[in-house]
């Protein structure tokens, strides 16, 4: 059966026009042929397509062609086809008919057989290094191919060598029964299998005991307890341990079931109340309780002024003082006619237009200014002549900018979605294929410098921090590459792969590099970008984003939005973990920007989202209390009336600024919490 996914991509071939424009195709006798007519290849591999148009003669045809495949698992360009994910899809080819040319075009399905590689080894990843009678371990097994990458939603079977010694269910967990030798296997797929010995002791420990974390925190705080258990000759560090808790709320119709999350003794609370602590090891139980209090985050948020767009959708934003010390704002528009428009925000009551610039583009999705304000940068797709790349403005007079000049090679006339701009380097996504750093000390004469291509990959947005860039690259997660931190050897002549976070379970669409100064660690918030609500009770319309028309009725609906965003520990870059998340039910993310613990999210539907980040983060932030604000713009006369979809927001000197897609540019402030009143 072929694999139908709703989210396709549409390239363009390069071939010239088709002559003979008043002939009809069926007419012609043309027909696409492919070579080969039926794909079969392994994940991440790749494989040469060719699809040409031949008349009745067999004879080839000069034609523009498009393509579509789901582009979560497929990609094929320049004639290459690569795969992501395995089972049946399908790209469907269709010719392109010239102006003046009537009838259907000729279209052709191309069925794609894609086999995941072989298995290489599994790893079991206990939780524990020893059992003892009475005891538990816990296995987390991983499936891996020759590559190094992992086999997602794969099948375990698990057995025991000696369930009277040991018994295995079937997620892995393993129960000491009595003393002796025992073997675990696990097996996947009747492809590999992985095993673990253990020499099962008598349980040794008469007393157990917990220390650290505190008696009282929020809702939010991480605590970390740890369990010590004692026999007749002394400690006992290495014991297998369970840990869990038990719960009395303080609402019991608001908080009826688990609200808390107990991992190795590091403990967060989701809601307030009273928690019990249970470390559990063989025959011994050692209780703490713990009293969790609301966070009590909440802030007013006030409207301080708005730089109104209604005539198009407004894409991203940019908020920077200008070399004149005034502060300014840009914002590009999407699928438009490729304006982009310049603000004075000095005054975020009184934001005035200064200028606007018209690209040959008909998206201007990105825009970057230098950090000293002396250059920015424009993104252009969907240009006439199909060069596009980046334009370079002269920020001289922050008011009314100059086109310093254009950078049209290496790719970039693909495309450009996304960029970063670092004093003397611009980062512009390419085609969106890789990334292309450009030498920008000379605005006025940009120069190539280098480039990184993940391999099999495709690339979202960068961000560059220390030294070190982040590209978001879809369902491959993120890829970490030193660009001129020179820890692991890197340069912005030589990039050099550090590491890639994974990310299976979403869209990675964005990420922010943030570091912790309270705590010392280096997390990673990196969003999905999911269109549609599939899986969903509520899937929402299907994505329109044209004005109401009250002749016919038709459009004023924004496209619904899925996704979340993650939240990665990536203080040890060599050992990334997943520890925390944020999701608004019902919406999905876009861009973030943290800044002194906090984290402004847009969220499209779910407007922008104030949220505290303060402290060690753990768990389900939105459940926490975390939240500060949320502002949700509406505009009666926006592009689509009244819709909510918040594209990115950045603070600036004690006010957000943030954009939205339907209304152009707002500004608001977050208030200081009043006295109580007594």
């Amino acid at each position: 059966m072929i694999k139908r996914h709703a989210c396709f991509v549409l390239m363009l071939s390069l071939a010239t026009a088709w002559a003979s424009p008043d002939l009809h195709a069926q007419e012609s006798g043309i027909t696409l042929v492919a070579e080969p007519a039926e794909v079969s290849l392994v994940v991440g591999t790749e494989i040469a397509l060719v699809v040409k148009a031949v008349d009745a003669s067999g004879d080839s045809v000069e034609m523009d062609l498009r393509f579509a495949a789901p582009r979560s698992v497929l990609r094929y360009r320049d004639g290459v086809l690569q795969s992501y994910s395995a089972g049946d899809f399908e790209i469907v080819a269709t010719g392109v008919l010239p102006d003046g040319a009537t009838g259907t075009p000729p279209m052709l399905r191309i069925p794609v057989h894609v086999a995941w590689p072989a298995i290489d080894r599994v790893e079991l990843n206990a939780s524990g290094a020893g059992l003892y009678v009475g005891t538990t371990l816990t296995h987390d097994p991983v499936a891996l191919h020759a590559d190094g990458t992992r086999r997602p939603e794969a099948s375990f079977a698990w057995r025991s060598s000696n369930p009277a010694v040991a018994s295995v269910d079937v997620y892995g967990t393993v129960t000491a029964m009595s003393t002796g030798a025992v073997t675990i296997t696990v097996e996947i797929d009747s492809e590999a299998e992985g095993q673990a010995s253990y020499d099962v002791q008598a349980f040794p420990a008469t007393e157990l005991m917990i220390d650290g974390g505190a008696d009282q925190a929020r809702t939010g705080d991480v605590l970390h307890f740890s369990a010590r258990a004692r026999g007749p000759e002394g400690s006992l560090p290495n014991l297998p341990m369970t840990w869990a808790y038990t719960f009395v709320p303080h609402d019991s119709i608001r908080s009826p079931g688990a609200s808390a999350i107990v991992e190795d003794g590091a403990f967060v609370a989701e809601v307030p109340g009273r928690y019990t602590l249970l470390a559990m090891s063989g025959p011994l139980m050692a209780r703490r309780t713990v009293l969790i209090h609301g966070r009590d985050a909440v802030q007013e948020i006030e409207l301080q002024g708005r730089g109104a767009v209604s005539n198009t959708h407004t894409s991203d934003l940019w908020i920077f003082e200008g070399l004149d010390g005034r502060d300014y704002a840009i914002t590009g528009t999407w699928s438009a006619a490729g304006w982009a428009y310049f603000w004075d925000v000095t005054d975020p009551s009184g934001i005035f237009k200064t200028d606007s610039l018209q690209l040959d583009a008909r998206t201007v999705n990105d825009v970057k200014v230098a950090p000293s304000g002396r250059y920015a940068a424009l993104s252009r797709e969907g240009a006439s002549n199909r060069r596009n790349g980046v334009v370079i403005l002269d920020m001289t007079d922050p008011a009314h900018p100059r086109v310093a000049s254009t950078f049209e090679s290496h790719g970039v006339t693909g495309g450009v979605h996304n960029m970063f701009a670092t004093e003397d380097y611009l980062f512009a996504l390419a085609n969106g294929d890789k990334y292309v750093i450009i030498d920008v000390r000379d605005p006025y004469d940009p120069k190539f410098v280098s480039e990184y291509n993940h391999p099999n990959s495709r690339v979202h947005d960068v961000w560059v921090h220390d030294g070190i860039a982040y590209s978001s690259e879809w369902q491959n997660g993120v890829v970490v590459v030193d660009v001129g931190n020179g820890r692991w050897g890197g340069s912005i002549e030589n990039p050099v792969f550090v590491t890639r976070v994974p990310y299976p379970v979403g869209a990675t669409h964005a990420a922010f590099p943030y570091f912790q100064e309270s705590t010392g660690k280096f997390y990673l918030f990196l969003g999905d970008e999911i269109g549609g609500g599939r899986g969903r009770a509520w899937a929402g319309p299907g994505r329109d984003n044209r004005p109401y028309d009250p002749e016919t009725g038709e459009g004023g609906i924004q496209g619904r939005m899925d996704g979340y965003l993650h939240v990665i520990d990536f203080t040890d870059p060599e050992n990334p973990k997943d520890v925390a998340r944020y999701e608004v039910p019902e919406a999905g993310t876009h861009n973030s920007w943290v800044e002194d613990d906090v984290l402004y999210q847009a969220y499209y539907k779910g407007g922008l989202r104030v949220v505290d980040v303060s402290g060690e983060l753990m768990g389900n932030l939105g459940d926490q209390g975390r939240e500060i604000a949320v502002y949700k713009p509406q505009d009666p006369v926006g592009f689509l009336r009244n819709q909510v979809s918040v594209w990115g927001g950045q603070p600036h000197k004690g006010h957000v600024f943030f954009s939205d897609m339907n209304s152009g540019l707002w500004a608001a402030k977050v208030l200081p919490k009043g006295r109580p009143i007594s």
